[in-house]
């Protein structure tokens, strides 16, 4: 069957066009003026990765389209990414640089030149004036508290490591982005899991299944191009299950649906880990020989069943005010022999063993407890279980996936590490068709996750400097993991290599002993403020604004006055920051803080610089998908005059820095001696070389990062990286699309290039038998051993060594995946809490995680009681809008399409409140309000719960979150994270976006829309 490209190739209805790849050739019928050049872009939206076409001429994008080449979405597009080219000719978009005085209440409009000299000497001055050399304690710290960096998912690769360069010479820790409140809980826990804080498979993969669990996201409306490799598997006769709060998208394609209370996820996985080990159906080869079962830990440890849902060693009495309590971890560890490795027991029945603890933990989580909890019925639960236990043998394989509705939460991290212990127990870790696969929200959220837009981390996911190691050799003898077992690869020895051929890439001048101390250090903040810890997080850096710690902030493509939770306490800290650079597209909401309704502008004294920067497609680098897929793409129109591409304007402000900090100022050396390239339309090409790394004894370009050293020889701005652009070329911008493995999996190795090393399925040794390294799934095997030509066939394998010599997890220091885990705050198992705003009570004891994060600030962060609000709300997105709205709302195409805010209430409860169906409601927390149009719908039920309260009614609401008061369809209260509270995960510091509690009532008119009033005019 020809497709509509096929038949554009051939020639049009009216033979007009004859399109090959690169240019439209004109046919003699109909001949063209100007030829049309052709571009590959990646879709800006979600993290699918799909790939695009660009039709430009002189400048301007006549056409954009599906690819039909791309392996992902095969030329389909969602509604959005058939939208795009209105994203780019948004009648919103804004040209000119603005800057707006302290106590204004309008725009200037100012010169370029001059908001980069302006900017240059408030960072200066700021910098300057708060430096702290020493902190209280004595540690030389070399940072400033007084300045933050906020933003990137929707930028480049090539511009986030620019971002991240730029941030930590200046000594900033108080560096975020997106990833901290949309997935950050997903790093830690696949991380302790398996070794990478990453998607396990790709989106493709999905096809490879015989099971496929949906729990705490919606593909379907969330990732449509990745929701179809789900249909595919279903065409093939797999089985689709759908857990959520509402009857939605997906649940409409899955073959089992259950709906379950808001915040109780934990307990229904708890409940899956005790019926797949209660009736055998873990893969025993599996368990015994790749995860930590066997491995005996400390005698004294105690389970959450012995202490009424807690773990041995937890303090009540924290020193912090914004926690719980904390947790002594000493006795979460493996038993040491006298040969220095963790002892074992292959049998699995020492009582002290993981597997031993592991069933220990989740005997309590029953099928009538579990039933009484989550409010799904226990013969629903059954089915369920059965059908995912099921996976748990050679010949069939499942996968878990999964996006905010499982990471924005108290616990967010736990829910994820119990989808790791599932898919451990039935061996589908490593295998086609297998894994835990977090879907990302943004199209680069991965990738600049991975250049480290985050306080904790530095490019590659290596541990930022604590104040405890002052000197470069401390930092790496604390940081570099000892193994555990004599056959783990233990690949984090090599972190020397990687972290001193970072220092290279970003002061080659300079000897990696002095320019470690170009490097801000963490440590408790001075004085105490805001919170006297270590935490520099989102949350963290709008409070240190509202305590008057920060005093200056550079947002770029973020939107904290729309995405923050409890967002009223950060238009709050907005308003109390002395400075404010945005770059972006659109006047935002977080540009226009001082615009909001209700405020008045004099009383806002933060003076703000607006830089409108170009959009995706008219700029050139590479996103890296949620399958880790880094891909390429090519300007394909020209930028609208006015505006600033982000690669020239932090180029020159870093060399209007240079110039005074040559002058003199504090610790001028990590600014005047970084390494900088000259701004030209081809910059993003350097940075993506240095990214990859080169050898700075002969010039070329690694092939990899096993080529990287420890001795100053090398240079890599990040070691994951290596290999993206070799001397063989820009391995990112392949298009092959026919090469495929053997197997037919799905791969596309000569597709782009993903990290690490190209290999698309993690873990992958785990696939194989240990000692023959054949595969144990025939029909879907990743890599097999060629025992006649001595080397692996398939993907790239995890850990090039021969069969039979090294465990599967390369990553972890036992080589193991863990059921156990050794580095988590809240515990080694995942434990059922209930959200910090709940109705109802926990049965196994302990109502909340007891060590998350709890803010107090005022009258800014508060929390509902039940008797007040009695109705679960949660959050979610929608297919026809994106996250703030900002690049959805803007776009006139999609705002018809959802033209207003809205809230799903149950049939029975719009009953109780008298609402009708369309009529506008106000949904009020204890924090905010949000105005809405009420959608009474079948497709949230109430729920039948049980707890010391006795058995009862609960009633569920769900409200997308992509209104605010800027853009198309602003309106003065309709931000869903007005509504949301200020508790944060304890490993992460994610906030709980998804549950909250709320009251309804009826508004006697809808709300007016806000008439639009952008730049200079007001």
């Amino acid at each position: 069957m020809l497709t509509r490209r096929d038949v554009l190739k051939l020639g049009g209805a009216d033979g007009s066009v004859l399109f090959v790849r690169g240019r439209a050739q004109p046919s003699a019928a109909n001949t063209l003026h100007k030829p049309v050049g052709e571009h590959p872009l990646i879709c800006p939206y979600c993290a699918t990765g799909c790939g695009m076409i660009a039709a430009a001429q002189e400048g301007k994008l006549v056409n954009l389209e599906g690819d039909p080449d791309h392996p992902i979405n095969r030329g389909q597009l969602c509604s959005k990414g058939e939208a795009a080219r209105g994203f780019v000719e948004s009648p919103y978009r804004m040209t000119k640089t603005l800057y707006r005085a302290p106590g204004s209440d309008s725009w200037e409009e100012k010169p370029i030149d001059w908001m980069i000299r302006e900017i240059a000497k408030r960072i200066k001055e700021t910098r300057d004036k708060y430096w702290i050399r020493q902190d209280d304690d004595g540690y030389v710290v070399n940072r400033t508290e007084a300045i933050a960096f906020l933003g990137g998912s929707s930028n480049g690769n090539e511009e986030c490591y620019m971002f991240i360069k730029f941030a930590r010479a200046l000594g900033l820790n108080y560096i975020e982005h997106q990833a901290r409140i949309c997935h950050s809980s997903t790093v830690p826990a696949l991380g302790e899991s398996f070794g990478r804080g990453a998607m396990t498979n790709h989106p493709i993969d999905f096809k490879n299944a015989d099971v496929i669990l949906i729990e705490g996201g919606n593909p379907a409306e969330q990732h449509p191009l990745t929701f179809k490799w789900i249909m595919e598997a279903k065409d093939r006769g797999a089985k689709v299950i759908v857990v959520d709060p509402r009857f939605n998208r997906s649940a409409s394609r899955a073959d089992v649906f259950a709906q379950i209370r808001v915040g109780t996820d934990i307990a229904f996985m708890g409940g899956m880990i005790h019926y797949i080990l209660e009736n055998g159906l873990y893969d025993e080869y599996y368990v015994k020989n790749y995860t930590n079962a066997t491995l005996l830990v400390d005698p004294e440890f105690k389970t959450a069943t012995d202490l009424d849902g807690l773990f041995s060693g937890y303090n009540p009495t924290p020193d912090n005010p914004n926690e719980k309590g904390v947790y002594d971890r000493s006795t979460w560890k493996y038993q040491i022999g006298e040969d220095g490795y963790a002892k074992r027991d292959l049998t699995m029945t020492d009582p002290h063993s993981v597997f031993q603890l592991l069933k220990r933990q989740y005997s309590r989580y029953t099928l009538p407890m579990v039933s009484k909890i989550t409010g799904i019925p226990e013969a629903k639960l059954k089915q369920i279980y059965e059908l995912f236990g099921s996976t748990g043998k050679v010949d069939r394989v499942g996968t878990i996936t999964y996006a905010m509705g499982a990471t924005q939460h108290s616990y967010g991290t736990q829910h994820i590490r119990a989808y790791a212990v599932v898919q451990l127990l039935l061996g589908n870790i490593g295998r086609a068709g297998g894994g835990v696969n977090a879907l990302r929200g943004h199209s680069n959220v991965q990738g600049s996750t991975d250049h480290a837009l985050l306080y904790h981390i530095l490019p590659g996911y290596m541990p930022v400097p604590d104040r405890k190691f002052p000197t470069l050799q401390s930092y790496l003898e604390a940081k570099t993991p000892k193994r555990l077992l004599p056959n783990a690869p233990n690949w984090w020895e090599n972190l020397p290599k990687y972290f001193v051929s970072q220092l290279k890439a970003w002061w080659p001048d300079v000897d990696p002993q002095i320019s470690y101390h170009y490097l801000a250090k963490l440590g408790p903040h001075v004085g105490g403020k805001p919170d006297g810890s270590s935490d520099y997080s989102h949350h963290a850096l709008l409070h240190a604004a509202l305590a008057g710690v920060l005093k200056g902030m550079i947002a770029v493509g973020q939107n904290p006055a729309m995405s923050a939770a409890n967002v009223n306490m950060a238009r709050k800290a907005l308003d109390s920051l002395e400075w404010l650079v945005v770059l972006d597209p659109f006047e935002t909401e977080t540009a226009a803080h001082w615009k909001r309704p209700g405020v008045d502008p004099k009383n806002v004294g933060t003076e703000v610089f607006f830089i409108p920067t170009p959009v995706w497609a008219e700029k050139t680098g590479s996103i890296t998908n949620t399958g880790l897929w880094a891909q390429w793409y090519e300007k394909a129109a020209e930028a609208p005059a006015g505006t600033v591409d982000e690669m020239y304007f932090f180029t020159k402000l870093v060399e209007e820095l240079k110039k005074l900090y040559a002058e003199g100022g504090a610790f001028p050396e990590p600014i005047v001696n970084l390494s900088w390239p000259e701004w030209s339309e081809e910059q993003a090409v350097a940075w993506a070389k240095e990214i990859n790394g080169f050898d700075l004894t002969t010039g070329k370009q690694v092939a990899s990062f096993t080529k990287l050293k420890d001795d100053g020889t090398t240079a890599a701005g990040n070691w994951l990286y290596s290999g993206s652009w070799t001397e063989a070329g820009n391995m990112m911008a392949r298009r092959d699309s026919k090469t495929d493995h053997p197997a037919h999996i799905g791969i596309y190795p000569n597709w782009a290039w993903c990290w690490p090393v190209n290999r698309r399925i993690r873990y992958n040794r785990a696939s194989v038998w240990f000692d023959s390294g054949q595969p144990r799934d025939e029909k879907r095997w990743v890599i097999r051993w060629n025992a006649e030509l001595e080397k692996w066939e398939g993907d790239v394998p995890d850990g090039g060594w021969k069969p039979g010599t090294v465990l599967p997890f390369i990553m972890k220091s036992d080589g193991l995946g863990h059921l156990f885990a050794l580095g988590l705050k809240d515990g080694p198992f995942p434990e059922h809490y209930e959200p910090w705003e709940s109705a109802v009570l926990n049965p196994f004891g302990q109502q909340n995680d007891p060590v998350c994060k709890v803010w107090h600030f005022k009258d800014l962060d508060v929390y509902g009681d039940p008797k007040d609000y009695p109705i679960i709300a949660t959050t979610y997105r929608l297919t026809e809008h994106w996250h703030t709205g900002m690049m959805s709302r803007n776009v006139p195409w999609l705002l018809e399409l959802q033209p207003d805010p809205f809230v799903e209430v149950g049939a029975e409860l719009a009953k109780q409140l008298g609402i009708a169906n369309g009529e506008w409601v106000l949904v009020e927390s204890a924090r905010g309000a949000v105005e809405a149009v009420a959608i009474v719908t079948p497709r949230i039920q109430p729920l039948k719960i049980e707890d010391e309260k006795g058995a009862r009614v609960v009633h569920q609401v769900g409200i997308p979150w992509h209104w605010g008061y800027m853009g198309g369809g602003a309106r003065p209260e309709s931000a869903g994270n007005a509504l949301t509270p200020s508790v944060h995960d304890p490993n992460c510091f994610i906030p709980e976006t998804k549950a909250m509690l709320v009251r309804l009532k009826k508004l006697d008119k809808p709300p007016k829309k806000i008439d639009l009033n952008y730049g200079v005019k007001g």
